[in-house]
């Protein structure tokens, strides 16, 4: 892995632990294994490399999820795999913990990947939803947009409460009650 690479993967890490505020210059060339001058070599400052280190985890997130979305079986179980699949609960979630951030809820430029992958999940979950009402493997009453937004907050509320909890079992609680409710009568 060539010096941008392992200081744009180290910010992956260190904000996913630390947050922006936490994430010091120092940290990431110390983390990278990189030399004093090495991050305004290859990016501005901090920022462009957090930048960089943000647009990248957010393709990752946004790949898994449609894997997940994209995958076999009825929207129902689309929507199950999504609750239910593998996830690092009590780091939280790399892209929903900078939400809690204001350096980055202050920035638009380091905001819009979190806010266009949250979308793009969104989105998908509530055309999923609809495909799932037309098959009938979801009430019909219920609103495709409405639903996903529910799922995604269950989600990113999951990550919360079970770090809060210092165990997953909180998470896995939440997806499972939502799954309960999403069963058609």
């Amino acid at each position: 892995m060539n010096t941008s690479e392992r200081l744009i993967e180290s910010t992956r890490d260190l904000l996913w632990e630390r947050g922006y505020v936490g994430t010091s210059p120092k940290a990431i060339l110390e983390r990278a294994g990189a030399g004093q001058g090495s991050m305004y070599h290859h990016f501005k400052g901090k920022p462009d490399l957090a930048l960089a280190a943000i647009r990248r985890t957010a393709e990752e997130l946004r790949a898994s999820t449609e894997s997940v979305l994209d995958g076999p079986g009825t929207p129902h179980e689309r929507v199950r795999a999504y609750l239910e699949r593998e996830r690092e609960v009590l780091r939280g979630c790399p892209l929903g913990r900078l939400t809690m951030d204001p350096d980055i809820i202050a920035s638009d430029e380091l905001r819009a990947p979190v806010d266009e992958t949250l979308d793009l999940i969104r989105e998908r979950l509530a055309g999923i939803v609809e495909e799932g009402k037309e098959q009938g493997q979801f009430p019909p009453g219920l609103d495709g947009e409405e639903i996903a937004a529910t799922i995604l907050a269950t989600v990113q509320g999951g990550y919360v409460l079970a770090r809060a909890a210092g165990s997953p079992a909180a998470f896995d609680t939440a997806a499972r009650s939502l799954l309960a409710l999403l069963s058609p009568r």
